[in-house]
């Protein structure tokens, strides 16, 4: 088993409307675990946690991103403008042990 961490530092003031659009947005995904924001540490940060039952369905969630179906295209509305909303970001892999 595997957890991933989707950390994204937010523009100021963007962290909270960040993760609403996250949880509005992969509502129904079933890898999706949490989408948490910071109360300690680094500022505007919104943390999107999923789990895996190895690196090999990691890698074959991504293929449902690439196709064209219609739950693609609604999440992708839904999501859409997220970019202008973060500034950086980096992603963590663990494995449960």
């Amino acid at each position: 088993m595997i957890i991933v961490h989707d950390i994204f530092v937010c523009k100021p003031g963007n962290a909270s409307k960040l993760a609403k659009m996250f949880k509005e947005g992969m509502e129904g995904n079933e890898e999706l675990v949490n989408i948490m924001t910071d109360m300690t540490g680094q500022y505007n940060r919104v943390i999107m946690v999923s789990k895996y039952e190895n690196l090999s369905a990691y890698e074959q969630s991504w293929e449902k991103y690439m196709q064209n179906s219609e739950e693609m295209k609604k999440m992708q509305e839904k999501m859409q403008g997220y970019h202008d909303m973060y500034l950086t970001g980096s992603r963590e892999i663990y494995k449960i042990w």
